[in-house]
């Protein structure tokens, strides 16, 4: 397992345009009942840790698509093998730090900035199907503006990212986490120090058993009704678990 501390030999040895930003994905290992725990108790025991190691999959397939390194930063800290095993060994990897999110996601940072980079996304792993273009957007944004944040559907944020000179570790405390003030909060923080903001589109990521009937409709006509996690819902459909009340026609 390669630990984010490798970050610095492997950027001298490649170009700076290549390696001046990266992609800070949050990931936890799915032991039972430890992931989309909203969502599982709507659904059939097991089935929750199976569709997050299916997003997690699918989500890496699209952000290795682009040039930027990929720190996975996992949770819990003990669970680095595990994860590595997992995932593979063409990651760099971290364990996330800290006693609540936001303190996780400034370390992450903190780390990245320390390590050399110039700009750093952080996204989780709750929106299988997100675009590479938006990390395009996100990553275009930070060549200008201080911050560049993307909203999500619940009230919170999906992408969150910084220019390194304007590094802000305010933005991660005193925030109640998990709440639909998220967003609202972390904006009002942002204004008091006068940063500049880029805004990406509201996406919708997965919570609750609405979220996976909502990512499930709006993808069953796009590329990604090829993934693993459309395959496998589609399967449990067919299969006879009720995730939801079918639709007519369907």
């Amino acid at each position: 397992m390669r630990l984010v501390e490798s970050v610095a030999p492997l950027k001298e040895g490649r170009k700076k345009s290549a390696i001046d930003g990266c992609i800070l994905l949050f990931v936890k290992f799915p032991g039972e009942g430890d992931v989309k725990t909203r969502l599982a108790k709507d659904i059939v025991p097991g089935f929750a840790e199976t569709l997050y190691r299916n997003f997690v999959l699918d989500l890496l397939d699209t952000l290795k698509t682009g040039k930027w390194p990929i720190v996975i930063n996992y949770h819990p800290p003990e669970s680095g093998d595990a994860v590595s095993r997992w995932l593979g060994e063409e990651y760099l990897y971290a364990p996330q730090k800290g006693q609540d999110l936001g303190e996780r996601m400034k370390n992450a940072f903190q780390h990245a900035f320390a390590a050399g980079f110039s700009k750093a996304v952080v996204i989780g792993s709750d929106m299988p199907d997100l675009e590479f273009s938006v990390l395009n957007k996100a990553f275009g944004a930070l060549n200008s503006d201080d911050v560049v944040i993307g909203p999500a559907f619940d009230g919170g944020y999906y992408l969150m990212g910084f220019r390194q000179s304007c590094f802000l570790p305010k933005v991660f405390e005193d925030i109640s986490w998990g709440t639909d003030s998220v967003f609202r909060d972390t904006l009002r923080v942002l204004g008091k120090k006068r940063c500049s903001v880029n805004m990406l589109p509201d996406l919708r990521d997965v919570d609750t058993i609405d979220d996976l009937r909502a990512l499930y409709y709006r993808n069953r006509d796009t590329a990604f009704a090829e993934s693993r996690t459309m395959k496998y819902i589609s399967d449990s459909l067919k299969g006879g678990i009720h995730l939801w009340n079918k639709r007519a026609g369907d």
